[in-house]
Formats: structure tokens, C-alpha cells, sequence
């Protein structure tokens, strides 16, 4: 997986924002104000994940590529290699994963604005006939 496939996975799914919090080089995306992906945009050597605590230590335990959160609550985070051995696919499914796992824990204020968001977009892909945008979000810049 390269940055850009990354970049575009990410911030084509609901509500999600882009930030820069802690430095210029970690791009970190958030849904609802809430944090699910981060990596080194220099670098892009390591994803840093949310995870469910006893999937996190079953991922890590059968791929090398995956290793305890860098910088990171090593419970609730995972680092994945995305240059490594592990399917593009895979990876994928780990960062909609990450995703869900943080839309659970919304306030179900925040979840309605979300589901609100997800409507209209898939809304404007009906009226439009563009499947594409049924993903993309309303960033906040």
C-alpha cells in the first residue's frame, strides 16, 4: 500500500477529518473529532490503528508487520507495516475497523450527525448516479 491509496481510503470514508495535531509530519484522521488512523507522512513506514485489546494481541501474534502501538496505548493501538508482507486488503479492513471501533464509542449525538452525513451522501450517489461519492465525507477544513 502506498500513501496516496492510504490517503484516499481514509478520507473517503463518513465524517472523517484530517489534522495535523501533534506535528507537520503526522497526518492523523479523525471521525467526529475522534482519532482512528495516524502515520508519518514522510516516512509512511508504520499505521497506527485502533483495535479491539484481545484482537490487537491475536493480529500481532500471527503477523510480524504487526506490532504494539507506536507512541500509543499499546492496548488499544496497533502499528502496521504497510510496505510489508501483509495484503493491501487486509489493511484496509484493519482501518475500517479501526473506523467502526471508534463510531461505536460516539456520543449518540455524534452518531446521528454521522448517520445524517452518511444519508446525504448516499443521496447525492443516487441522484447523481456517481457510486464514487457514496463514500466521500464532508471534510471540515
Amino acid at each position: 500500500m502506498n500513501i496516496e491509496e492510504y490517503y484516499e481510503y481514509c478520507s473517503s470514508l463518513p465524517g472523517v477529518e484530517e489534522t495535523f495535531p501533534f506535528d507537520e509530519h503526522t497526518l492523523v484522521f479523525k471521525v467526529m473529532g475522534k482519532m482512528f488512523a495516524l502515520t508519518n507522512v514522510d516516512e509512511f513506514s508504520g499505521i497506527n490503528l485502533k483495535c479491539d485489546p484481545d484482537k490487537a494481541m491475536e493480529l500481532r501474534s500471527n503477523y510480524a508487520d504487526i506490532k504494539p502501538g507506536y507512541h500509543m496505548s499499546k492496548k488499544h493501538w496497533n502499528t502496521v507495516n504497510p510496505n510489508g508482507s501483509l495484503d493491501d486488503n487486509h489493511i484496509y479492513q484493519m482501518i475500517l475497523d479501526s473506523y467502526n471501533l471508534v463510531v461505536a464509542g460516539l456520543s449518540n449525538k455524534a452518531k446521528a450527525e454521522l448517520d445524517k452525513i452518511t444519508l446525504e451522501c448516499l443521496f447525492f450517489s443516487l441522484v447523481t448516479d456517481d457510486q464514487s461519492f457514496f463514500w466521500q465525507s464532508q471534510r471540515k477544513i
